[in-house]
């Protein structure tokens, strides 16, 4: 494995972050929720973080997108929106360079909870997650609405 870099995204680097949130929601078999563009992203930029592993040539191997969340029990938190490895660079540590480059920034900020979510049938990344120590929650349900459902609310 080549060495493995982790960098903060930059805006030019939206247009492949773009294509691997399409990727990850193809994978979790819902490409038609993804409805985020690269004009979206820039206008709200303000709003998220996103770390990229890299190799030597700057070539992009995956990502961990996040933002910050405040949790009333226990104040600011880091909440990981996607973790995402491509294919051809799976099982090679990318995803734990990753994760680690968000605990870090997680400690730095002092955040009272780093939260994500996994689908209940990706046992793969389940047990990476269970591995590293994670509490995975089956008592708690998601409430969403998407933009038309607000809209019509």
């Amino acid at each position: 494995m080549n060495k493995i870099i982790i960098k903060k995204a930059e805006p030019e680097d939206f247009p492949e972050i773009l294509k691997m949130i399409k990727d990850l929601a193809e994978f979790e078999k819902a490409p038609d929720k993804v409805i985020n563009t690269v004009e979206k992203m820039n206008k709200e930029k303000n709003l998220f973080g996103c770390f990229l592993a890299v190799n030597e040539n700057n070539k992009i191997m995956g990502m961990a997108l996040y933002f910050f969340a405040y949790f009333t029990w226990v104040g600011k938190s880091l909440y990981l929106d996607d973790l995402y490895v491509k294919p051809e660079y799976r099982c090679k540590g990318i995803g734990t360079k990753l994760l680690e480059e968000i605990f870090a920034l997680a400690k730095k900020e002092n955040c009272g909870r780093l939260r994500w979510q996994v689908l209940n049938w990706n046992s793969a990344a389940i047990k990476l997650y269970e591995k590293l120590g994670a509490k995975i929650d089956n008592e708690w349900s998601n409430c969403d609405f998407d933009y038309q459902q607000i809209q019509k609310f």
